[in-house]
Protein backbone atom coordinates (compact mmCIF):
# COMPACT_ATOMS: atom_id res chain seq x y z
CA UNK A 1 0.00 0.00 0.00
CA UNK A 2 1.33 3.45 -0.99
CA UNK A 3 1.69 6.41 1.73
CA UNK A 4 -1.11 8.42 0.24
CA UNK A 5 -3.30 5.22 0.94
CA UNK A 6 -1.60 3.96 4.39
CA UNK A 7 -2.39 7.49 5.48
CA UNK A 8 -6.03 7.71 4.74
CA UNK A 9 -6.42 3.89 6.03
CA UNK A 10 -5.12 4.56 9.10
CA UNK A 11 -7.11 7.98 9.57
CA UNK A 12 -10.22 5.54 8.51
CA UNK A 13 -9.64 3.04 11.21
CA UNK A 14 -9.05 6.12 13.92
CA UNK A 15 -12.09 7.46 12.96
CA UNK A 16 -14.05 3.90 13.92
CA UNK A 17 -12.19 3.23 17.09
CA UNK A 18 -13.38 6.72 17.85
CA UNK A 19 -16.86 6.27 17.00
CA UNK A 20 -16.81 9.97 14.89
CA UNK A 21 -18.73 9.91 11.98
CA UNK A 22 -17.67 10.44 8.69
CA UNK A 23 -19.10 13.77 8.22
CA UNK A 24 -17.75 15.44 10.95
CA UNK A 25 -13.87 14.30 9.34
CA UNK A 26 -11.75 16.58 7.37
CA UNK A 27 -11.42 16.09 3.25
CA UNK A 28 -8.80 13.85 1.84
CA UNK A 29 -7.21 16.68 0.29
CA UNK A 30 -6.79 18.26 3.65
CA UNK A 31 -5.92 15.37 5.23
CA UNK A 32 -2.97 14.57 2.11
CA UNK A 33 -2.33 18.33 2.78
CA UNK A 34 -1.55 18.22 6.17
CA UNK A 35 0.67 15.02 6.47
CA UNK A 36 2.77 16.56 3.41
CA UNK A 37 1.50 14.12 0.96
CA UNK A 38 1.59 15.09 -3.17
CA UNK A 39 -0.01 13.36 -5.86
CA UNK A 40 1.81 10.66 -7.26
CA UNK A 41 1.68 12.08 -10.87
CA UNK A 42 1.26 16.12 -11.15
CA UNK A 43 2.08 17.96 -13.55
CA UNK A 44 5.32 20.15 -12.43
CA UNK A 45 6.17 23.38 -13.09
CA UNK A 46 7.01 24.19 -16.68
CA UNK A 47 10.83 25.47 -16.06
CA UNK A 48 10.78 21.78 -14.18
CA UNK A 49 9.46 20.22 -16.57
CA UNK A 50 11.51 21.71 -19.44
CA UNK A 51 14.96 20.97 -16.85
CA UNK A 52 13.58 17.21 -16.53
CA UNK A 53 13.44 17.26 -20.41
CA UNK A 54 17.10 17.97 -20.44
CA UNK A 55 18.01 15.79 -18.00
CA UNK A 56 16.54 12.86 -20.13
CA UNK A 57 17.95 14.25 -23.38
CA UNK A 58 20.38 10.93 -23.80
CA UNK A 59 17.48 9.09 -23.89
CA UNK A 60 15.59 11.00 -26.53
CA UNK A 61 18.70 10.69 -28.79
CA UNK A 62 18.67 6.98 -27.87
CA UNK A 63 15.32 6.21 -28.53
CA UNK A 64 15.36 8.43 -31.59
CA UNK A 65 18.34 6.42 -33.06
CA UNK A 66 17.24 2.78 -32.18
CA UNK A 67 13.73 3.37 -33.71
CA UNK A 68 15.56 4.54 -36.80
CA UNK A 69 17.87 1.72 -36.88
CA UNK A 70 14.87 -0.40 -36.58
CA UNK A 71 12.71 0.69 -38.54
CA UNK A 72 13.83 -1.00 -42.52
CA UNK A 73 15.58 -3.87 -40.57
CA UNK A 74 13.38 -6.64 -42.35
CA UNK A 75 13.50 -5.22 -45.76
CA UNK A 76 16.66 -6.49 -47.82
CA UNK A 77 17.66 -2.61 -48.90
CA UNK A 78 17.27 -1.50 -45.20
CA UNK A 79 18.41 2.34 -44.55
CA UNK A 80 18.11 2.89 -48.51
CA UNK A 81 14.86 3.07 -47.93
CA UNK A 82 15.19 6.77 -46.27
CA UNK A 83 16.13 7.81 -49.79
CA UNK A 84 14.40 5.72 -52.38
CA UNK A 85 11.07 6.63 -51.21
CA UNK A 86 10.95 10.28 -51.19
CA UNK A 87 12.92 9.81 -54.53
CA UNK A 88 10.31 7.23 -55.97
CA UNK A 89 7.65 9.89 -55.02
CA UNK A 90 9.50 12.54 -56.87
CA UNK A 91 9.51 10.23 -59.99
CA UNK A 92 5.45 9.81 -60.08
CA UNK A 93 5.09 13.23 -59.59
CA UNK A 94 8.19 14.12 -62.07
CA UNK A 95 5.45 12.15 -64.47
CA UNK A 96 2.64 13.65 -63.48
CA UNK A 97 2.67 16.88 -63.19
CA UNK A 98 5.83 17.51 -64.90
CA UNK A 99 5.46 15.66 -68.04
CA UNK A 100 1.49 15.36 -68.53
CA UNK A 101 0.22 18.71 -66.95
CA UNK A 102 3.18 20.77 -68.43
CA UNK A 103 4.10 22.33 -64.38
CA UNK A 104 8.07 22.12 -65.51
CA UNK A 105 7.14 24.93 -68.38
CA UNK A 106 8.03 27.56 -66.21
CA UNK A 107 11.15 25.98 -64.56
CA UNK A 108 14.61 25.60 -65.42
CA UNK A 109 15.98 22.84 -63.80
CA UNK A 110 12.67 21.10 -62.65
CA UNK A 111 13.91 17.87 -61.60
CA UNK A 112 15.99 19.35 -58.96
CA UNK A 113 12.96 21.92 -57.89
CA UNK A 114 10.53 18.71 -57.82
CA UNK A 115 13.13 16.61 -55.62
CA UNK A 116 13.75 19.89 -53.25
CA UNK A 117 10.07 20.05 -52.55
CA UNK A 118 9.74 16.37 -51.71
CA UNK A 119 12.33 16.03 -49.59
CA UNK A 120 11.67 19.31 -47.29
CA UNK A 121 7.88 18.31 -47.56
CA UNK A 122 8.46 14.34 -46.69
CA UNK A 123 10.34 15.99 -43.39
CA UNK A 124 7.57 17.71 -41.76
CA UNK A 125 5.01 15.02 -43.49
CA UNK A 126 7.08 12.06 -41.13
CA UNK A 127 7.70 14.10 -38.20
CA UNK A 128 3.88 15.48 -37.66
CA UNK A 129 2.61 12.00 -38.71
CA UNK A 130 5.23 10.12 -36.08
CA UNK A 131 3.76 12.80 -33.24
CA UNK A 132 0.57 12.56 -33.67
CA UNK A 133 1.21 9.17 -32.89
CA UNK A 134 4.15 9.07 -29.97
CA UNK A 135 1.98 9.00 -27.16
CA UNK A 136 -0.97 6.90 -27.94
CA UNK A 137 1.62 4.15 -29.76
CA UNK A 138 3.86 4.09 -26.41
CA UNK A 139 0.98 3.74 -24.02
CA UNK A 140 3.05 0.98 -22.37
CA UNK A 141 6.17 2.41 -22.02
CA UNK A 142 4.19 5.42 -20.35
CA UNK A 143 2.54 3.42 -17.73
CA UNK A 144 5.47 1.90 -16.72
CA UNK A 145 8.45 4.38 -16.27
CA UNK A 146 8.19 8.19 -15.18
CA UNK A 147 9.60 10.65 -18.12
CA UNK A 148 8.72 13.89 -19.28
CA UNK A 149 6.19 12.98 -21.91
CA UNK A 150 7.63 15.34 -24.09
CA UNK A 151 10.27 13.42 -24.85
CA UNK A 152 8.32 10.96 -27.24
CA UNK A 153 7.13 13.39 -29.80
CA UNK A 154 10.65 14.56 -29.85
CA UNK A 155 12.12 11.45 -30.09
CA UNK A 156 10.62 10.88 -33.22
CA UNK A 157 10.81 14.41 -34.60
CA UNK A 158 14.87 13.56 -34.10
CA UNK A 159 14.30 10.47 -35.92
CA UNK A 160 12.99 12.18 -39.09
CA UNK A 161 16.12 15.11 -38.65
CA UNK A 162 18.40 11.87 -38.69
CA UNK A 163 16.89 10.39 -41.98
CA UNK A 164 16.97 13.61 -43.44
CA UNK A 165 20.61 14.33 -43.00
CA UNK A 166 21.28 11.26 -45.45
CA UNK A 167 18.64 12.71 -47.92
CA UNK A 168 19.90 16.06 -47.97
CA UNK A 169 23.40 14.87 -48.90
CA UNK A 170 21.92 12.72 -51.72
CA UNK A 171 19.67 16.42 -52.70
CA UNK A 172 23.13 18.24 -53.04
CA UNK A 173 24.91 15.70 -55.39
CA UNK A 174 21.26 15.80 -57.71
CA UNK A 175 21.41 19.60 -57.88
CA UNK A 176 25.40 19.80 -58.92
CA UNK A 177 24.65 16.92 -61.53
CA UNK A 178 21.35 18.82 -62.64
CA UNK A 179 23.80 21.72 -63.32
CA UNK A 180 23.20 24.34 -60.06
CA UNK A 181 25.68 25.95 -59.13
CA UNK A 182 27.55 26.07 -55.68
CA UNK A 183 26.99 29.73 -53.74
CA UNK A 184 27.61 31.12 -50.48
CA UNK A 185 23.80 30.75 -49.77
CA UNK A 186 24.41 26.90 -49.18
CA UNK A 187 25.98 27.79 -46.15
CA UNK A 188 22.46 28.95 -44.62
CA UNK A 189 21.11 25.64 -45.41
CA UNK A 190 21.45 24.36 -41.73
CA UNK A 191 19.70 27.21 -40.06
CA UNK A 192 16.52 26.53 -42.18
CA UNK A 193 16.48 22.91 -41.38
CA UNK A 194 17.04 24.30 -37.91
CA UNK A 195 13.92 26.92 -38.32
CA UNK A 196 11.91 23.87 -39.98
CA UNK A 197 12.97 21.41 -37.32
CA UNK A 198 11.65 23.63 -34.62
CA UNK A 199 8.46 23.83 -36.67
CA UNK A 200 8.07 20.21 -36.87
CA UNK A 201 8.48 19.99 -33.31
CA UNK A 202 6.17 22.41 -32.17
CA UNK A 203 3.58 20.95 -34.08
CA UNK A 204 4.51 17.26 -33.47
CA UNK A 205 3.54 18.16 -29.47
CA UNK A 206 0.59 19.48 -30.41
CA UNK A 207 -0.48 16.72 -32.41
CA UNK A 208 0.94 14.14 -29.75
CA UNK A 209 -1.79 15.49 -27.17
CA UNK A 210 -4.61 15.42 -29.80
CA UNK A 211 -3.72 12.17 -31.10
CA UNK A 212 -3.73 11.06 -27.62
CA UNK A 213 -7.26 11.53 -26.44
CA UNK A 214 -8.74 11.70 -29.81
CA UNK A 215 -8.38 8.39 -31.64
CA UNK A 216 -10.17 9.22 -34.83
CA UNK A 217 -7.05 11.88 -35.90
CA UNK A 218 -5.24 9.20 -36.80
CA UNK A 219 -7.97 8.57 -39.26
CA UNK A 220 -8.08 12.06 -39.87
CA UNK A 221 -4.28 13.13 -40.14
CA UNK A 222 -3.84 11.48 -44.16
CA UNK A 223 -5.99 13.92 -45.88
CA UNK A 224 -4.94 16.78 -43.71
CA UNK A 225 -1.25 15.83 -45.06
CA UNK A 226 -2.49 15.36 -48.34
CA UNK A 227 -4.54 18.48 -48.88
CA UNK A 228 -1.40 20.60 -47.22
CA UNK A 229 0.52 18.56 -49.53
CA UNK A 230 -1.06 19.83 -52.68
CA UNK A 231 -1.12 23.53 -51.54
CA UNK A 232 2.36 23.82 -50.48
CA UNK A 233 4.01 23.79 -54.26
CA UNK A 234 5.51 20.70 -53.81
CA UNK A 235 5.74 20.00 -57.45
CA UNK A 236 4.82 23.27 -58.83
CA UNK A 237 5.45 27.08 -58.66
CA UNK A 238 3.25 28.89 -56.44
CA UNK A 239 4.35 32.58 -58.27
CA UNK A 240 3.98 31.17 -61.74
CA UNK A 241 0.37 29.54 -60.65
CA UNK A 242 -0.77 32.28 -58.60
CA UNK A 243 0.25 34.93 -61.59
CA UNK A 244 -2.76 37.24 -61.70
CA UNK A 245 -4.92 36.02 -59.13
CA UNK A 246 -5.74 38.52 -55.68
CA UNK A 247 -2.57 39.29 -53.83
CA UNK A 248 -4.28 37.64 -50.90
CA UNK A 249 -4.77 34.08 -52.57
CA UNK A 250 -0.94 33.96 -53.32
CA UNK A 251 -0.03 35.57 -50.08
CA UNK A 252 -2.13 32.73 -48.15
CA UNK A 253 -0.51 29.79 -50.15
CA UNK A 254 2.91 31.75 -49.72
CA UNK A 255 2.58 31.78 -45.98
CA UNK A 256 1.67 28.17 -45.65
CA UNK A 257 4.47 27.04 -43.66
CA UNK A 258 5.87 23.67 -45.42
CA UNK A 259 5.36 26.09 -48.73
CA UNK A 260 7.75 28.57 -46.51
CA UNK A 261 9.79 26.23 -45.69
CA UNK A 262 10.23 24.46 -49.29
CA UNK A 263 10.64 28.02 -51.13
CA UNK A 264 13.47 29.00 -48.79
CA UNK A 265 15.24 26.00 -49.17
CA UNK A 266 15.08 26.43 -53.18
CA UNK A 267 16.03 30.47 -52.72
CA UNK A 268 19.09 28.56 -51.14
CA UNK A 269 20.56 25.90 -53.46
CA UNK A 270 19.01 26.59 -56.61
CA UNK A 271 20.55 29.50 -58.38
CA UNK A 272 18.47 29.18 -61.51
CA UNK A 273 15.04 29.63 -59.43
CA UNK A 274 15.43 32.86 -58.38
CA UNK A 275 15.86 33.80 -61.75
CA UNK A 276 12.74 32.07 -63.54
CA UNK A 277 10.75 34.27 -60.99
CA UNK A 278 12.41 37.65 -62.36
CA UNK A 279 12.66 36.73 -65.97
CA UNK A 280 9.01 35.36 -65.88
CA UNK A 281 7.73 38.69 -63.72
CA UNK A 282 6.27 36.61 -61.28
CA UNK A 283 4.84 38.10 -57.89
CA UNK A 284 7.05 35.99 -54.81
CA UNK A 285 8.27 36.21 -51.46
CA UNK A 286 11.57 37.79 -51.43
CA UNK A 287 14.36 35.70 -49.37
CA UNK A 288 14.30 38.20 -46.09
CA UNK A 289 10.56 37.83 -46.15
CA UNK A 290 10.77 33.84 -46.17
CA UNK A 291 13.25 33.96 -43.67
CA UNK A 292 11.03 36.47 -41.34
CA UNK A 293 7.90 33.72 -42.38
CA UNK A 294 10.07 30.69 -41.46
CA UNK A 295 11.09 32.47 -38.17
CA UNK A 296 7.56 33.49 -37.09
CA UNK A 297 6.04 30.00 -37.88
CA UNK A 298 9.06 28.50 -35.81
CA UNK A 299 8.76 30.36 -32.62
CA UNK A 300 4.95 30.22 -32.96
CA UNK A 301 4.92 26.37 -33.45
CA UNK A 302 7.31 25.50 -30.50
CA UNK A 303 6.15 27.85 -27.89
CA UNK A 304 2.25 27.22 -28.76
CA UNK A 305 2.29 23.16 -29.18
CA UNK A 306 5.17 22.93 -25.64
CA UNK A 307 2.32 25.05 -23.99
CA UNK A 308 -0.54 22.62 -25.16
CA UNK A 309 0.96 19.47 -24.84
CA UNK A 310 2.52 20.56 -21.01
CA UNK A 311 -0.79 21.25 -19.80
CA UNK A 312 -2.19 17.82 -20.24
CA UNK A 313 0.95 16.09 -18.95
CA UNK A 314 -0.44 13.88 -16.10
CA UNK A 315 -3.11 12.52 -17.95
CA UNK A 316 -1.28 10.77 -20.74
CA UNK A 317 -1.54 7.19 -20.48
CA UNK A 318 -4.48 7.35 -18.28
CA UNK A 319 -7.84 5.50 -18.68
Amino acid sequence: MSQPESAIADSRAGDRASGSSPSGKESLSALAERHGLRRAIARPSLPVYLRQLWDRRHFVFTYATSRNVSKYSDSALGQLWQVLTPLLNAGVYFLMFGVIMGQKADITNYTAFLITGVFVYSYTQRSVTGGAKSISGNLSLIRALHFPRAALPLAYTIQEFQQLAISMGVLAVIVLVTGESLTWLWLLVPFALLLQTIFNVGVSLLLARVGAFVRDMNQLLPFILRTWLYTSGVFYSIPARMKGAPEWARFLLEFNPPSVFIDLMRHLILSTYPEDLAKHHFPHSSLPQLWLYAGFWAAVALIGGFWYFWRAEERYGRG
